[in-house]
């Protein structure tokens, strides 16, 4: 039985549920937000939209371990150490992104204004992402 890519497996799920539950979470406050204002759903839907980039990182994080365990750089189980630590991280950083997003969204409906202001605490939640993903990055070279 080979458990090769077991480790690539678990960094592209944990990236893919942790960006779902984060969009599924800033999509709800989104279509809450569209029925009391006339204009700017588009924001809305950039900010709903924040949280997949969390599974771009574990698509690239899964690629990069697949060639390293098949090169013989790293081993199945440090995949899976790293696949899952990577993805952990991912996961949370993406669920707390969407929550951050919905936070956004109410706040630009409110207050349009406050738009820019509202997107800086989604962008250091996402630099918590691009530290795990260039942590685990690293790991594999």
């Amino acid at each position: 039985m080979d458990f090769d890519m077991i480790g690539p497996a678990i960094v592209m799920g944990l990236g893919c549920i942790g960006s779902a539950i984060g969009c599924g979470i800033a999509g709800m406050a989104s279509h809450g937000a569209m029925t009391r204002v006339e204009e700017g759903h588009g924001k809305f839907l950039v900010l709903s939209a924040t949280p997949s980039s969390q599974s771009i990182f574990g698509f690239i994080v899964m690629f990069q371990m697949k060639s390293a365990i098949k090169a013989g750089t790293i081993g199945a189980l440090s995949g899976v150490g790293i696949g899952l630590f990577v993805g952990l991280a991912l996961t949370i950083a993406a669920i707390y992104q969407g929550r951050c997003a919905a936070t956004a969204i109410l706040a630009t409906a409110k207050q349009p204004g406050v738009f820019g202001k509202a997107f800086l605490s989604i962008g250091i939640v996402e630099s918590f992402a691009i530290f795990a993903f260039i942590f685990g990055l690293s790991l594999l070279s």
